[in-house]
């Protein structure tokens, strides 16, 4: 009977192993967080097929779009912690408490892989009095009231560089001209309607190229090989570095509880298949800096981001709630 019984538990044992061994025993569903076509879409569906060749499994992704990304992030949280349901997001979760959109962000998940960053990139109208980003500070504060700015709205890229701006130089007095996104403001820019918008570089770098505007500096520590000779605000002002690097970011995370096993067979596949050449072809040619940083490396950049975007957007103003009711604390607390 003892002989049995020896038998039959490292029979279980072995079985036990034998199940975590074999992760992933079935597909995959993967929750891409907005539509179709769109930046985030495009980046999973690049990313993915590679990944699977390095997981030896299968990820059918699926598009969950509303409420600026949070029916997607729900629905991920919400489902079995065992390596099946993944979250294929981007920055926005992670404004979601202080926007008053969501009681969830990022830090209920586990960061499989941020894969890609885009750069702020400051741009302006050719016939702006100004060609760099220090020369367009210096004729703001003695111009003031002249300048208009582009804006998308509170949260946007635009709204947070400018409140970065005025953080880090003082507040400058400028004119904001809403926009319904990043497009209608670059032709707005364009045609002369404004003098200057934050875009991301993706976005903008094909008008700059071709002479349709131009750019004054990059939001970055140190300038872009993309844009030789322009302005990292990094170098001009080293106030940035609190804030730095800081642009809309692309990542694939798991619910927290998430088996060890399964974290770490995820996070190797997309490593691998972020390092794929067609990958990182498509987010170079994007104008995306390329991070693929998984781990203490991950959930430090989403710290340091949640800090300084929440309270950027909280001294101008632009917050449902502060960011000291969830716990978020000011860079450099």
């Amino acid at each position: 009977m003892k002989r049995y019984l020896i038998g039959a538990i490292s029979a279980l044992a072995l079985t036990a192993t034998s199940v975590v061994a074999e992760y992933p025993e079935k597909e995959i569903q993967g929750i891409i967080q907005w539509g179709a076509g769109g930046s985030t879409d495009t980046v999973m569906r690049s990313v993915t097929p590679h990944a699977e060749a390095a997981l030896g499994g299968t990820v059918v992704m699926q598009n969950m779009t509303g409420a600026v990304g949070a029916i997607a992030l729900n629905y991920v949280a919400d489902a079995e912690a065992d390596g099946y349901t993944v979250l294929m997001g981007a920055e926005n979760p992670m404004l979601y408490k202080i926007m008053g959109l969501g009681d969830k962000d990022y830090g209920e998940f586990v960061p499989i892989n941020i894969l890609a960053r885009g750069t702020p990139l400051l741009v302006a109208n050719n016939d702006a009095p100004f060609n760099s980003y220090s020369e367009m500070i210096a004729y703001v504060k003695e111009n003031p009231g002249t300048v208009r700015f582009g804006s998308t709205g509170p949260g946007g890229l635009p709204s947070v560089v400018t409140a970065m701006i005025n953080a880090v130089e003082g507040e400058l007095d400028v004119i904001a001209v809403p926009y319904d996104g990043d497009g209608p403001a670059l032709t707005g820019l364009q045609g002369g309607a404004i003098d200057v918008m934050p875009a991301v570089l993706g976005a903008a770098i094909e008008g700059v190229r071709a002479g349709n505007m131009k750019a004054l500096a990059v939001f970055d520590t140190a300038e872009n090989d993309k844009l030789p000779g322009v302005e990292a605000v990094a170098e001009v002002n080293d106030g940035y570095n609190t804030y730095l690097p800081w642009g809309p970011f692309f990542g694939v995370f798991v619910p927290k509880g998430t088996p060890d096993d399964a974290v770490s067979k995820l996070s190797a596949a997309y490593a691998e298949g972020a390092k794929n050449p067609e990958f990182i072809e498509l987010m170079e040619g994007r104008g995306f800096t390329l991070m693929g940083i998984s781990g203490d490396e991950a959930e430090a950049f989403l710290s340091k981001w949640q800090q300084g975007t929440a309270w950027l957007l909280q001294d101008a103003g632009l917050t449902k709630a502060s960011p000291e009711e969830f716990g978020i604390a000011r860079p450099g607390e």
